[in-house]
């Protein structure tokens, strides 16, 4: 019989920050891999050294280590340093899949710019669970095996083959008891730092740990992973391996290798793996902790919420603004495409996406950071977006006279929408006003038209002689006044296109009024249009009847507060708690917008809470102070769903704050959508729950919606920035969304503030009523036009001479038009080539059509992987489109392109 080899990897597993700030892990990152890189230069180590499947572990090393930049790249061309194939390791439900695909080629470009092979093996060992197209994702890679522990119970195997949504199979190795610590614990016995080497007893142990896998792997190929977390390399223990090296055992050949080493011999025998699991992966950890410690570390959805908006918001704008609107002025107006500061956007937004930044559960000094790198993401997303908007607008045909101002509003999405939109108008101070009766208040007096004619409009608010500034290339900034005035139009605007407008000054002292009937507020407390009646009810919650359906659903938006005892890790369950909901309570109620296109009411409701939670007495505080929620809820004409934005001011800590819609729906199972997929869950938890170790708790991941339906009627929350929400195990249903948590526990620490969320913040979702399943398209449609939004560019005569070029651009302009039961997460331009990324939702075979203007001069068409690597032979389009066929759940990526490759 011959030979299993045990491939003996080092590694160490490196958050970038967690318990210490980022400088701090820093200093001890280059202190590591100066002993790595020395110790290879001089032979003690044979290597190779495994980057922690992150490429971000050199970057940092070489800011602080220029002079070794070619050292660094010869033992990365060596097969010495094993770079790759992530940047950073991210979570993988916190962050879009547009964001992992993106994390994945940032990695692999690290890796490349140093003359190396990226690692192909799909790394993801401390993520909190696994979304359902993880394996479909590194297939797109080229990455045929990942390597897990956490989010399933295991513990008798070591090799398990893994079938994503689609279908795509992976073999995949999963960790022993303590993950990727294993050996260090168990060989290394790195848990105990007062213990003394012992040269015979570390030998044994290396031999026990062997003959443990033997039993454990179906493969000949075995793994001795000695990776802990932040982890030098031992070279005492390295010199009992390197004795293996050199034994001449009749059972095992230890080898110093990868894993892709690992993987190549592996692989070839994977058809000896017989156990399967399929889609997304958070089972809690079920076993006692001596036969296993993984643990599925739900509570990090609701973490420090300001971390998850933040985020969501740099991802749309970056997805959904800067880089298509850049790749539309590219190709209509010949600009620059802005490739490098768009890949420095992205790397500032994945920085703040490791496991332990993103999920809000380091030291608060690790989270303050996270702020400038948001803000730098975001301050090259806008202004990117800005000065393609404005040069778009300014090359659109016709003048701008004196007294007018040009307007034009952007649509992101592939699809046509007509709906009304509110934005502010920037109206030049010293045009025209009038007056109301006596001249209470003056009002600036505009007319907006568009090539049809006149656009009516509702006059939402205003504020009066604001403050703007005009920068100029060779003149110093000029400042000037504005009127603000906040309307509402309804508006017709192209997929991934714009509408141009114009708007007039009107006559000195004569009114501009439009008719503001019928009117959406039906009485002091309610408001309908032809689709929805919504009534406010005495304790604040909402009633909405279904007009099409005869349906009503009720009570929806009750709030509901309870303790937290927890961390950044998990929402802390107090035995001596008491649950406090508005439901029993009453609200004052205000209109604040009423008209015929938009209709807004306030709901202020308040909550008595417990000031804090006692930890001597382990209970909630009997000091009491006021929470006050304002839901600000908004019905437009023609829509069928209604919009809320929810203010809070919190000053209670140590608590949870969620927001429930009874859905009354006959249901054992509902519907959340993830990364690339929309994921079926029960709502019931496991019956023998009480039995694991960690509790499985209510409180499960979705990107943007969560719904529940029976046959007859049903109920969707969209929002954004929001990751955890549920439908409780109730009889009626309801849809409960996590708001935020607010606790003072940090790792390591005494407590923090920061973790308490004191704060103003703001939420912002949308409440569906259905009449049965939901269309998963037009969830995801709705969800991304929440996230998005619509853009508007306002430029005055001045503006036009700063921004206008040669080329004339139509009134409007559909740039890209999505149709067919797919959704778009990415539109870029790569090369010469228009990048695009679509998937299929639902459970069946789709067509899908891409169509676009004649002025994107593309002439072909070709499938590409996820690195953009041609997968079939360029076809011509015919009319400017052309049509693909997607699996249930595929992604794909097409390549539009101006020539034939």
């Amino acid at each position: 019989m011959a030979k299993r080899r045990v491939h003996y990897v080092l590694s160490t597993h490196w958050d970038r920050e967690w318990y210490q700030a980022f400088q701090h892990y820093r200093y001890r990152l280059v202190q590591l891999l100066d002993h790595i890189i020395e110790g290879m230069r001089e032979g003690r180590l044979k290597g190779p050294f495994f980057t922690d499947g992150q490429a971000i572990l050199l970057e940092d090393y070489l800011e602080v280590r220029p002079e070794r930049q070619e050292e660094v790249a010869r033992l990365a061309q060596a097969g010495k340093l094993m770079i790759g194939p992530w940047y950073v390791l991210p979570d993988e439900f916190l962050v879009s899949g547009e964001a992992l695909i993106r994390n994945l080629r940032h990695g692999r470009q690290q890796a490349r710019a140093l003359g190396a092979i990226p690692s192909q093996a799909g790394f993801a060992c401390d993520l909190f669970g696994h979304n359902s197209q993880l394996p479909q994702i590194f297939a797109g890679f080229g990455i045929k095996a990942g390597f897990l522990w956490r989010g399933i119970n295991l513990i008798d195997k070591r090799l398990f083959l893994w079938r994503g949504a689609d279908g795509t199979e992976m073999p995949c190795y999963r960790f022993g008891p303590i993950g990727y610590c294993d050996y260090a614990f168990a060989v290394r016995h790195a848990n105990e730092p007062q213990r003394a080497f012992d040269a015979d007893q570390t030998a044994k142990d290396l031999q026990t740990f062997i003959e443990n896998e033997a039993k454990l792997t179906e493969t000949d190929a075995m793994l001795m992973f000695d990776g802990g977390d932040h982890l030098d390399w031992d070279e005492q223990n390295y010199q009992i391996v390197t004795q293996k090296l050199q034994e001449k055992n009749p059972d095992y050949e230890v080898i110093h290798s990868s894993l892709d080493a690992f993987l190549t011999e592996m692989l070839p025998q994977a058809d000896r793996i017989t156990t399967i699991v399929q889609g997304e992966l958070r089972e809690p950890g079920k076993h006692p902790l001596e036969v296993d410690q993984q643990w599925i570390i739900p509570g990090v959805l609701s973490s420090r919420v300001w971390i998850k908006q933040a985020n969501a918001e740099c991802q749309s704008l970056l997805c959904y603004w800067a880089e298509p609107l850049s790749a539309l002025a590219s190709a209509s107006l010949q600009r620059e495409y802005p490739y490098q500061l768009l890949e420095l956007a992205w790397r500032w937004l994945l920085q703040n996406h490791p496991h332990d930044s993103i999920c809000g559960c380091s030291i608060d000094e690790v989270h303050q950071d996270m702020q400038y790198r948001f803000s730098q993401c975001r301050q090259i997303g806008e202004r990117l977006t800005l000065e393609a908007e404005r040069h778009i607008a300014a090359a659109v045909e016709g003048e701008v006279q004196d007294g007018e101002m040009r307007l034009v509003l952007f649509n992101p999405l592939p699809q046509p929408i007509s709906q009304n939109v509110d934005l502010s108008l920037h109206i030049p101070a010293h045009w025209p006003t009038f007056n109301e009766f006596f001249g209470f208040e003056p009002k600036p007096a505009f007319r907006i038209y568009n090539d049809a004619g006149e656009v009516p409009y509702q006059r939402l608010s205003q504020d009066m002689n604001r403050s703007q500034v005009r920068v100029y290339p060779i003149r110093f900034p000029q400042p000037y006044k504005t009127n603000d005035v906040r309307i509402c139009l309804l508006v017709e605007l192209p997929g991934m296109g714009y509408r141009a407008f114009t708007v007039r000054a009107g006559e000195a002292k004569v009114p501009t009024r439009h008719p503001q009937t019928p009117d959406l507020v039906v009485s002091e407390r309610s408001m309908a249009n032809e689709h929805l009646e919504v009534t406010v009810l005495e304790n604040g919650t909402l009633s909405i009847k279904d007009k099409r359906s005869q349906q009503v659903f009720a009570p929806l938006l009750s709030f509901e507060d309870c303790a937290d005892i927890g961390d950044g890790w998990y929402h802390g369950l107090a035995v001596n708690d008491q649950t406090i909901t508005s439901a029993a309570g009453r609200s004052e109620v205000a209109v604040i917008h009423r008209g015929p296109l938009l209709a807004t009411l306030r709901m202020r409701t308040t909550l008595s809470l417990p000031q804090e939670f006692d930890f001597d007495r382990m209970r909630r505080s009997e000091q009491r102070i006021p929470l006050i929620v304002d839901s600000f809820v908004t019905l437009r004409s023609d829509s069928d769903h209604l919009e809320v934005e929810t203010h809070v001011e919190n000053e209670v800590k140590d608590h949870r704050l969620r927001v429930l819609f009874h859905s009354d729906v006959a249901a054992e199972e509902y519907l959340a959508d993830s990364p690339f997929d929309v994921i079926l869950r029960p709502i019931a938890l496991h019956e023998d729950s009480y039995l694991y170790r960690e509790l499985e708790v209510e409180g499960r991941p979705q990107q943007s919606w969560t719904a529940v339906h029976d046959d007859s009627r049903g109920l969707v929350v969209i929002s954004s920035g929001l990751y955890e929400a549920t439908v409780c195990d109730w009889p009626s249903r309801p849809i409960a969304l996590t708001l935020f948590r607010s606790f003072r526990r940090t790792v390591f620490t005494d407590g923090e503030p920061d973790g308490q969320m004191l704060q103003p913040m703001k939420f912002r979702y949308r409440i569906v009523p259905l009449s049965g399943e939901p269309d998963r398209i037009r969830m995801f449609k709705l969800s991304q036009q929440l996230a998005a939004g619509i853009h508007d560019v306002q430029l005055l005569p001045e503006d036009m001479k700063l921004y206008r070029g040669s080329a004339a651009l139509p009134t409007n302009l559909e740039f890209l038009r999505l149709e067919g039961a797919a959704v778009m997460t990415s539109a870029r331009q790569v090369g010469d080539a228009l990048e695009v990324r679509l998937f299929n939702p639902n459970e069946m075979f789709v067509r899908i059509t891409l169509s676009w203007s004649d002025k994107a001069g593309f002439t072909h068409a070709r499938l590409v992987d996820l690195e953009s690597n041609g997968l079939d032979n360029a076809k011509p389009a015919l009319n400017h489109s052309v049509s693909y066929e997607l699996r249930a759940k595929q992604i794909i990526t097409v390549q539009l392109l101006k020539q034939k490759i």
